[in-house]
């Protein structure tokens, strides 16, 4: 189960759905407010959208996965690991700082890097600007989030253009970020439990707002029992668009060995 982060859908994961099909099933939802799922007003907060995939597992009648989450998908995959731990055999985090944690370190280094979880949290604001200028919005992130800036280009540039430019596409993406504080409290409530199951944190060695920023493996030991920690280099936030082919030999080999 592949969920995608911000500013993706699950466009994200073209190049890692080749690579696990051939040995898995592979399912990859957009998030809830993105990509081509509803757009609806509330229930962004990280335990209602871990329920959303606990409930497309029943639909699909699956009992136990091995969960991926990017970014905000690592924030719901994180709250469906803990609410849920019987479902989630292991667990693959890529470039996330936990939600409390960014709350607890927000100092004025961290507030530099992490502007766009102000920004975004403004009512009505982010979208007004935003309204029309959505390739403007995106190229800042994907120009200024990559090692390389010029690795979210052409086609794949436009598909995201097309996904945000949808209506209700930046309001749902906002209501994500406008669940901060319902996230933080939801998370405070068991920061004392770590995750039992296999944990692999992987993440791009030069995001200022990540790797660059935080003490990575420190950070989700504080998180999980059983981690194992994975630096990429030359890469910035968005591991499996910049270095595919790194990111899927660490998945394959973590993978190695579960049947499903």
């Amino acid at each position: 189960m592949l969920l995608h982060g911000f500013p993706e859908t699950n466009f994200a994961w073209r190049f890692q759905i080749p690579a696990l099909a051939p040995r898995y099933r592979v399912i990859a939802p957009d998030l809830r407010g993105y990509g081509e799922t509803d757009k609806p007003a509330s229930g962004y907060d990280k335990r209602t959208m871990a329920n959303d995939i606990v409930e497309l597992l029943k639909v699909l009648g699956i009992g136990r996965v091995a969960l991926v989450g990017h970014d905000r998908g690592a924030r719901v995959a994180t709250r469906l690991v803990k609410d849920h731990p019987d479902l989630v055999d292991r667990l693959v985090v890529m470039d996330n700082v936990p939600t409390r944690i960014v709350a607890r370190e927000m100092k004025a280094k961290v507030a530099r890097e992490y502007w766009f979880f102000m920004f975004h949290q403004i009512p009505d604001l982010p979208e007004a600007l935003i309204a029309g200028r959505e390739d403007i919005w995106l190229r800042h992130f994907f120009s200024d989030w990559c090692h390389d800036p010029s690795t979210i280009t052409g086609e794949a540039f436009e598909t995201y253009v097309k996904a945000y430019r949808a209506p209700g596409a930046v309001r749902g993406a906002m209501a994500d970020y406008r669940a901060s504080a319902e996230d933080v409290a939801q998370d405070l409530e068991d920061a004392d439990k770590k995750i039992k199951c296999p944990v692999l944190s992987l993440w791009g060695q030069d995001f200022g707002a990540v790797g660059r920023l935080f003490d990575m493996k420190a950070i989700w030991s504080e998180m999980a029992e059983n981690l194992t920690a994975a630096p990429i280099e030359r890469c910035g936030h968005l591991p499996q668009e910049e270095q595919p082919e790194a990111v899927n030999r660490l998945l394959l080999g973590f993978l190695n060995g579960w049947n499903g």
